[in-house]
Protein backbone atom coordinates (compact mmCIF):
# COMPACT_ATOMS: atom_id res chain seq x y z
CA UNK A 1 0.00 0.00 0.00
CA UNK A 2 1.01 3.36 -0.50
CA UNK A 3 2.43 5.44 2.29
CA UNK A 4 2.29 8.89 2.30
CA UNK A 5 3.19 11.22 5.09
CA UNK A 6 0.98 14.87 6.03
CA UNK A 7 3.12 16.98 8.11
CA UNK A 8 0.95 20.40 9.11
CA UNK A 9 0.48 21.98 12.96
CA UNK A 10 -3.24 22.53 12.12
CA UNK A 11 -4.36 19.42 12.76
CA UNK A 12 -7.92 20.23 11.30
CA UNK A 13 -6.06 20.48 7.85
CA UNK A 14 -4.30 16.85 8.75
CA UNK A 15 -7.62 15.36 9.19
CA UNK A 16 -9.06 16.39 6.35
CA UNK A 17 -6.28 15.15 3.98
CA UNK A 18 -6.30 11.91 6.48
CA UNK A 19 -10.09 11.27 5.36
CA UNK A 20 -9.59 11.92 1.76
CA UNK A 21 -6.27 10.32 1.24
CA UNK A 22 -7.87 7.10 3.52
CA UNK A 23 -10.12 6.78 1.23
CA UNK A 24 -7.98 7.04 -2.27
CA UNK A 25 -6.50 3.72 -0.47
CA UNK A 26 -3.55 5.31 0.83
CA UNK A 27 -1.70 4.43 3.93
CA UNK A 28 -1.33 7.80 5.99
CA UNK A 29 0.83 9.08 8.93
CA UNK A 30 0.63 12.18 10.06
CA UNK A 31 3.93 14.26 11.71
CA UNK A 32 2.77 18.44 13.43
CA UNK A 33 6.53 19.45 13.44
CA UNK A 34 9.72 19.62 11.78
CA UNK A 35 11.61 17.49 13.74
CA UNK A 36 8.47 14.76 13.23
CA UNK A 37 8.42 14.42 9.77
CA UNK A 38 12.24 14.06 9.68
CA UNK A 39 12.24 11.16 12.00
CA UNK A 40 9.01 9.72 10.32
CA UNK A 41 10.78 9.55 7.26
CA UNK A 42 13.59 7.77 8.57
CA UNK A 43 11.83 5.15 9.81
CA UNK A 44 9.06 4.72 7.86
CA UNK A 45 10.26 5.64 4.13
CA UNK A 46 6.74 7.12 3.07
CA UNK A 47 6.25 6.93 -0.61
CA UNK A 48 5.19 10.50 -0.48
CA UNK A 49 4.86 13.57 1.92
CA UNK A 50 2.39 16.59 1.88
CA UNK A 51 4.60 19.40 3.63
CA UNK A 52 3.52 22.81 5.23
CA UNK A 53 5.97 24.89 5.00
CA UNK A 54 5.36 26.42 8.35
CA UNK A 55 6.07 24.74 11.02
CA UNK A 56 7.16 24.69 14.44
CA UNK A 57 10.81 22.82 15.39
CA UNK A 58 11.85 23.67 11.92
CA UNK A 59 10.84 24.80 8.77
CA UNK A 60 9.13 22.60 5.84
CA UNK A 61 11.95 24.02 3.70
CA UNK A 62 14.47 22.69 6.62
CA UNK A 63 12.70 19.56 6.17
CA UNK A 64 13.09 19.30 2.68
CA UNK A 65 17.16 20.13 2.84
CA UNK A 66 17.86 17.75 5.66
CA UNK A 67 16.10 14.68 3.60
CA UNK A 68 17.73 15.73 0.64
CA UNK A 69 20.77 15.93 1.61
CA UNK A 70 20.35 12.63 3.40
CA UNK A 71 19.70 11.18 0.03
CA UNK A 72 15.66 10.60 0.00
CA UNK A 73 14.07 10.87 -3.04
CA UNK A 74 10.35 10.52 -2.00
CA UNK A 75 8.51 13.16 -4.20
CA UNK A 76 7.43 16.12 -1.36
CA UNK A 77 4.83 18.59 -2.58
CA UNK A 78 4.90 21.83 -0.43
CA UNK A 79 1.84 23.40 1.22
CA UNK A 80 2.45 26.96 1.13
CA UNK A 81 0.71 30.41 1.70
CA UNK A 82 3.10 32.08 -0.30
CA UNK A 83 2.08 32.87 -3.25
CA UNK A 84 4.77 34.81 -5.05
CA UNK A 85 6.31 32.79 -8.14
CA UNK A 86 9.95 33.70 -6.75
CA UNK A 87 8.88 31.96 -3.71
CA UNK A 88 7.61 28.82 -4.76
CA UNK A 89 10.59 28.65 -6.57
CA UNK A 90 13.03 28.71 -3.70
CA UNK A 91 11.01 25.83 -2.32
CA UNK A 92 10.95 23.99 -5.45
CA UNK A 93 14.79 24.83 -5.76
CA UNK A 94 15.67 22.84 -2.64
CA UNK A 95 14.01 20.02 -3.81
CA UNK A 96 10.60 19.88 -3.76
CA UNK A 97 8.30 18.25 -6.69
CA UNK A 98 5.12 20.40 -6.55
CA UNK A 99 3.45 22.68 -4.40
CA UNK A 100 -0.08 23.96 -3.28
CA UNK A 101 -1.45 27.08 -2.25
CA UNK A 102 -3.29 27.69 0.55
CA UNK A 103 -6.68 27.85 1.11
CA UNK A 104 -6.47 24.71 -1.25
CA UNK A 105 -9.47 21.89 -1.43
CA UNK A 106 -9.16 17.87 -0.92
CA UNK A 107 -9.84 16.87 -4.18
CA UNK A 108 -7.14 18.93 -5.62
CA UNK A 109 -4.33 17.42 -3.23
CA UNK A 110 -5.99 13.93 -4.33
CA UNK A 111 -5.07 15.18 -7.77
CA UNK A 112 -1.86 16.59 -7.15
CA UNK A 113 -1.29 13.59 -5.29
CA UNK A 114 -1.97 11.25 -8.08
CA UNK A 115 -0.12 13.16 -10.23
CA UNK A 116 3.17 12.89 -9.04
CA UNK A 117 2.95 9.67 -8.08
CA UNK A 118 2.11 8.50 -11.69
CA UNK A 119 5.18 10.65 -12.23
CA UNK A 120 7.08 8.99 -10.35
CA UNK A 121 7.70 6.11 -12.66
CA UNK A 122 10.85 7.59 -13.82
CA UNK A 123 12.70 8.32 -10.10
CA UNK A 124 15.81 10.48 -11.41
CA UNK A 125 13.27 13.05 -13.15
CA UNK A 126 12.13 16.59 -11.46
CA UNK A 127 8.07 16.27 -11.01
CA UNK A 128 7.40 19.58 -10.88
CA UNK A 129 5.80 22.06 -13.62
CA UNK A 130 8.15 24.93 -12.50
CA UNK A 131 11.83 23.95 -11.86
CA UNK A 132 15.12 25.16 -11.72
CA UNK A 133 18.78 24.05 -11.66
CA UNK A 134 22.21 25.55 -11.18
CA UNK A 135 21.26 26.72 -8.09
CA UNK A 136 18.15 28.11 -8.71
CA UNK A 137 19.12 30.65 -11.33
CA UNK A 138 17.60 28.70 -14.37
CA UNK A 139 14.30 28.35 -13.64
CA UNK A 140 12.01 26.35 -16.63
CA UNK A 141 7.84 27.15 -16.23
CA UNK A 142 6.24 24.36 -18.13
CA UNK A 143 3.00 26.37 -17.37
CA UNK A 144 4.27 29.98 -19.13
CA UNK A 145 6.29 28.24 -21.39
CA UNK A 146 9.06 30.19 -20.08
CA UNK A 147 12.55 30.07 -19.65
CA UNK A 148 14.18 32.68 -17.04
CA UNK A 149 17.76 33.01 -16.18
CA UNK A 150 18.48 35.21 -13.08
CA UNK A 151 14.71 36.17 -13.34
CA UNK A 152 15.91 37.54 -17.30
CA UNK A 153 13.43 35.98 -19.90
CA UNK A 154 15.37 33.63 -22.54
CA UNK A 155 13.66 33.84 -26.07
CA UNK A 156 13.51 30.14 -27.17
CA UNK A 157 11.24 28.31 -30.30
CA UNK A 158 9.02 25.68 -28.80
CA UNK A 159 11.44 23.16 -29.73
CA UNK A 160 14.01 24.28 -27.78
CA UNK A 161 12.17 24.65 -24.95
CA UNK A 162 10.90 20.76 -25.17
CA UNK A 163 14.83 20.11 -25.19
CA UNK A 164 15.95 21.97 -22.31
CA UNK A 165 13.00 20.97 -20.72
CA UNK A 166 13.11 17.38 -21.50
CA UNK A 167 17.05 17.29 -20.38
CA UNK A 168 17.18 19.32 -17.57
CA UNK A 169 14.17 17.50 -15.77
CA UNK A 170 16.92 14.35 -15.83
CA UNK A 171 19.81 15.78 -15.46
CA UNK A 172 22.59 13.38 -15.78
CA UNK A 173 20.90 11.08 -18.48
CA UNK A 174 22.04 11.05 -21.80
CA UNK A 175 19.69 10.95 -25.26
CA UNK A 176 20.28 10.19 -28.20
CA UNK A 177 19.16 12.10 -31.52
CA UNK A 178 16.13 9.30 -32.34
CA UNK A 179 15.21 9.42 -28.50
CA UNK A 180 15.14 13.08 -28.94
CA UNK A 181 13.16 13.38 -31.94
CA UNK A 182 10.75 11.04 -30.92
CA UNK A 183 10.19 12.70 -27.75
CA UNK A 184 9.96 16.04 -29.28
CA UNK A 185 8.24 15.51 -32.54
CA UNK A 186 6.57 12.23 -31.28
CA UNK A 187 7.10 9.97 -34.33
CA UNK A 188 10.97 8.96 -36.05
CA UNK A 189 11.45 10.05 -38.91
CA UNK A 190 14.66 10.25 -41.76
CA UNK A 191 16.71 13.05 -40.99
CA UNK A 192 16.60 13.62 -37.26
CA UNK A 193 20.25 13.58 -36.66
CA UNK A 194 20.96 16.57 -38.91
CA UNK A 195 17.70 18.25 -37.31
CA UNK A 196 17.50 17.90 -33.27
CA UNK A 197 21.37 18.66 -33.69
CA UNK A 198 20.25 21.89 -35.47
CA UNK A 199 17.59 22.54 -32.81
CA UNK A 200 20.53 21.49 -30.20
CA UNK A 201 23.11 23.88 -31.81
CA UNK A 202 20.64 26.93 -31.61
CA UNK A 203 19.54 26.11 -28.33
CA UNK A 204 23.31 25.94 -26.58
CA UNK A 205 23.80 29.24 -28.71
CA UNK A 206 21.07 31.19 -26.89
CA UNK A 207 21.96 30.08 -23.32
CA UNK A 208 25.76 31.14 -24.23
CA UNK A 209 24.32 34.76 -24.93
CA UNK A 210 22.64 34.87 -22.19
CA UNK A 211 25.69 33.81 -20.09
CA UNK A 212 24.76 30.49 -18.74
CA UNK A 213 27.28 28.13 -18.00
CA UNK A 214 27.90 25.28 -20.15
CA UNK A 215 25.48 23.02 -19.30
CA UNK A 216 24.14 21.36 -22.71
CA UNK A 217 26.96 18.73 -23.13
CA UNK A 218 27.58 16.68 -26.21
CA UNK A 219 28.00 12.96 -25.59
CA UNK A 220 30.03 12.04 -28.66
CA UNK A 221 28.78 9.01 -30.44
CA UNK A 222 25.73 8.90 -28.24
CA UNK A 223 23.96 12.41 -28.29
CA UNK A 224 23.24 15.03 -25.31
CA UNK A 225 22.68 15.42 -21.43
CA UNK A 226 22.47 18.56 -19.25
CA UNK A 227 25.02 18.24 -16.48
CA UNK A 228 25.62 20.97 -13.84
Amino acid sequence: MTKILVVDDDQKITRVLQAYLEKEGYAVMVACDGPSAVELTREESPDLIILDLMLPGFSGEEVCRILRQEGFRVPIIMLTAKSALEEKVQGLALGADDYVTKPFSPQEIIARVKSVLRRTAHADAILADIFSILNGDLVIDTLAHKITWKQVAIELTPTEFKLLEMMARHRGRVYSRSQLAEDIFDYAYEGYDRTIDAHVKNLRRKLKEADIPPVLKTVYGVGYKIEE
